[in-house]
């Protein structure tokens, strides 16, 4: 007999709550294998390919693309026994949308099916109005008990939307109400019976605002304002609302100090282009950056206290004998920054290597969320984009960042002679609580050395 089992979303990355569904790659119908992909999310730090758990048949999905989805809710149904069933698998245009009747008789709920067509109902009252079937008639709506404010109508579903099969006279003993474990705790800490209301979600669930609604009913809301003949409105989701917390978080909990430092990076330009002419280099991207990055590396050495963690829960400094490099990139989901893991471990080359495969795999969206977490220090490339530098707000959990500016032909000051040389700006900023001025200064000195004169590595 059919064996239906629910893939709830899984936590991809430390401490996601949520995730939005960006395409299905399986529908209703179609036969899976373990470790198939089977959707695509986007998570607030990256696009994340879900691989299904089990083979069998898909009989449902339970979210639609662009619909966000709470860590640990049902996403799809799947028949671990397809073989055992009596009908046939039901065409994907029909099987498994919530409030249509499948081929055993059944109808899909927002979580499941609820009970066979015709079949005695448990716990069903005397009198009780069975549900008609959705090609005669649409589905009656459960009433709250008590009267309470009218809840406006939701927005027009793509396909009928059905609630539990009601009874004559709902009851506490004739239906659970349906909501997520969320909002089941917040109407407990509000004191609400989820009994009394009418859920406005898919399928009657009930959702947060309802439960808000009941509480303190809102005026009505304004409309939304539409766009202008000239612009386009973007909802806030993802990476960009991710990014944004994050950096709000930042800047108001780290004392934030900015300095800036103009180096002369004539001799590392000349280096560069004798290393791009070895043997060793000839199949490397070798960018100023992947100097940037070991002089950063090099330069954390004698100034750990860059490279540390506030612990504000524990009210402890944390130093790391470890460098992960966070490398900030720019990408069509937003910013995003990824870590060269023990990048204190790596020779110049493998540097160069690590930063252009992270920076193609981050331009693809294709960054897996554990690459984003657990970064010790950030460089942020402004200068890729022309600009000469900037003040960079710290990455939240480090204390210290370095924006590498352009590097441009300038005149300069060389044994009392003007000459053309190839300058650009650095600038750091570092977290007042761990980093002191000097210290600040010192790791700063250091990065501008060393690329003012790479053979000053010799000395570290």
């Amino acid at each position: 007999m059919p064996q239906f089992k629910q893939f709830p979303l899984p936590d991809t990355a430390e401490g996601l709550t949520e995730a939005e569904i960006l395409t299905w790659h399986v529908r209703p119908g179609d036969e899976v294998k373990v470790n198939q992909v089977i959707c695509e999310i986007e998570t607030a730090k990256a696009a994340v390919e879900l691989p299904c758990p089990w083979d069998g048949v898909v009989t449902e999905l339970l979210a639609e693309v662009g619909q966000t989805v709470e860590v640990g809710s049902p996403i799809i149904t799947i028949d671990l026994d397809p073989a055992g069933a009596v009908a046939p698998a039901v065409p994907a245009e029909s099987n498994g949308k919530i409030g249509e009747e499948t081929a055993d008789g059944r109808i899909a709920t927002l979580v499941g099916y609820g009970p066979k067509s015709g079949a005695a109902q448990r716990r069903r009252r005397k009198g009780a109005t069975a549900v008609a079937p959705p090609a005669v008639a649409p589905p009656a709506v459960r009433q709250p008990v008590a009267p309470v404010a009218p809840v406006p109508p939701p927005a027009p579903a793509p396909a009928p939307v059905v609630a539990p099969a009601p009874a004559a006279t709902p009851t506490r003993g004739g239906y659970v109400p349906l909501a997520k474990p969320p909002v089941r705790k917040l109407a407990k800490d509000l004191g609400v019976d989820l009994h009394a209301l009418s859920g406005s979600g898919p399928g009657g669930v009930i959702t947060r605002e309802d439960v808000e609604r009941f509480v303190e009913p809102a005026p009505a809301a304004a409309p939304a304002p539409a766009a202008g003949p000239r612009e386009r409105r973007v909802p806030i989701k993802g990476v960009r609302r991710a990014t944004a917390q994050a950096m709000v978080d930042s800047a108001f909990t780290a004392p934030h100090v900015t300095e800036f430092l103009t180096v002369d990076v004539t001799p590392m330009m000349e280096l560069r282009a004798r290393l791009k002419n070895a043997p060793e280099f000839r199949d490397v991207k070798l960018t100023p950056l992947a100097f940037a990055a070991k002089a950063v590396v090099l330069a954390a050495r004698r100034t750990p206290d860059v490279n540390a963690t506030w612990d504000e829960a524990a009210q402890e400094i944390v130093y790391k004998d470890y460098v992960h490099l966070g490398i900030a990139a720019a990408t069509p989901r937003g910013l995003v920054v990824p870590k060269v893991r023990d990048a204190d471990r790596l020779s110049l080359r493998e540097l160069a290597i690590s930063l252009e495969d992270l920076a193609t795999t981050a331009r693809d969206g294709k960054t897996a969320p554990a690459d984003m977490v657990g970064g010790t220090i950030t460089i942020t490339n402004v200068g890729v984009f022309g600009v000469d530098t900037g003040t960079p707000i710290i990455n939240p959990g480090e204390v210290a960042i370095l924006a590498f500016g352009a590097i441009r032909d300038m005149p300069w000051v060389v044994d009392g002679q003007v000459v053309p040389r190839k300058v650009c700006q650095l600038a750091l900023s570092f977290d007042h609580r761990v980093v002191d001025g000097q210290q600040g200064s010192r790791f700063l000195a250091d990065v501008g050395a060393l690329l003012a004169d790479p053979g000053v590595a010799m000395t570290y």
